[in-house]
């Protein structure tokens, strides 16, 4: 239709980008349509997105000169970095001003930057009761989206600050779902004390940022935070106990027991579960479960999420 507005869609092949490129596709009426980035246009995934309707462009966040041609004659881009890919906050940053860059070249309209919070504005390198974490961050792959928040800033870009929650798809993916128990049944092991826990899936994270370009101007410049519930980890393991028909043993660690695990990124999680219990109250307050609502009026429950992706979850 000539008066759709292409939005280009970082990573749409991925997690975010891909619950969101769902959701534009989903709404044909809606006014937008859908340019789907991706390294592997010749991939499966970027196969079923062109053949849903997208227009599946090459580019790699590691090549400005990809972004410029890809965000060209774009209304709206997304734009999003997966830090577990490589581990490197100095590589997430090049590539967030790579991005900020690009849509100033291409004249966006209105972008969307997928942030977080720098946690080094609530806990200073100095803090000892959290360690630092490569020289210079607390949580790295928090602390690198926050500060490249100002990219976006300083190009003039028009940017809509998004910041996400917890994936409740980390219980299918990355081998945080309940496990058996060493005196039988099953627990799950996590380091949230009695906090609330902002948690979101990913299909939500995409409805709710296309809700921000449907909303479009009023949002530039503000900081959005979403998610789907905010619970405890007691309350999180009973729901699992519930919808997976076995109890569920909730199983409270220190964030330095978790630290201690060991796998790569184990100190990252960590620290960022002692972020997030630590500051629950600044962390829930900012990711206000009415406004994600408003932006997203089919917002899941978490037991609505489970109940859709119980038979996902490895439990072994």
């Amino acid at each position: 239709m000539s008066n759709t507005r292409i939005i280009a869609v970082v990573g749409a092949t991925g997690a975010q980008g891909g619950g969101l490129a769902r959701a534009i596709l989903a709404d044909a009426a809606g006014g937008f349509t859908l340019r789907a980035l991706t390294r592997k246009p010749d991939g499966d995934a970027a196969k079923a997105l062109a053949a849903a309707g997208a227009e599946v462009v090459a580019a790699d966040l590691d090549d400005e000169a990809s972004l410029r041609r890809a965000f060209e004659g774009a209304h709206g881009v997304y734009c999003v970095t997966n830090f577990w890919e490589h581990f490197s906050p100095d590589r997430e940053m090049a590539q967030a001003k790579a991005m900020a860059q690009a849509a100033k070249a291409a004249g966006v309209q209105h972008a969307i930057w997928s942030t977080l919070e720098d946690s080094r504005r609530f806990v200073p390198l100095s803090d000892e009761r959290m360690p630092t974490l490569m020289g210079r961050y607390k949580v790295p792959h928090f602390d690198a989206k926050g500060e490249s928040d100002h990219f976006f800033a300083d190009t003039g870009v028009p940017t809509s600050f998004l910041l996400t929650s917890f994936y409740w798809e980390n219980l299918i993916f990355f081998g945080m779902g309940p496990k058996p128990g060493a005196g039988g049944g099953l627990e799950w092991t996590m380091p949230l004390g009695t906090a609330r826990f902002p948690g979101i899936g990913v299909e939500d994270i995409g409805r709710s940022a296309y809700g921000i370009f449907k909303r479009g101007a009023d949002l530039v410049g503000k900081r959005v935070g979403i998610a789907g519930e905010h619970l405890t980890g007691a309350e999180m393991a009973a729901a699992l106990g519930d919808v997976l028909g076995q109890p569920v043993r909730y199983n409270a660690i220190t964030p330095a027991q978790f630290r201690g695990f060991g796998f790569p990124g184990a100190e990252d999680l960590g620290n960022m579960f002692q972020f997030n219990t630590e500051f629950a109250a600044d962390f829930c307050r900012v990711r206000d479960l009415a406004a994600t609502r408003a932006l997203n009026p089919a917002l899941q429950t978490f037991r609505q999420w489970l109940a859709a992706n119980k038979a996902r979850i490895p439990l072994s």
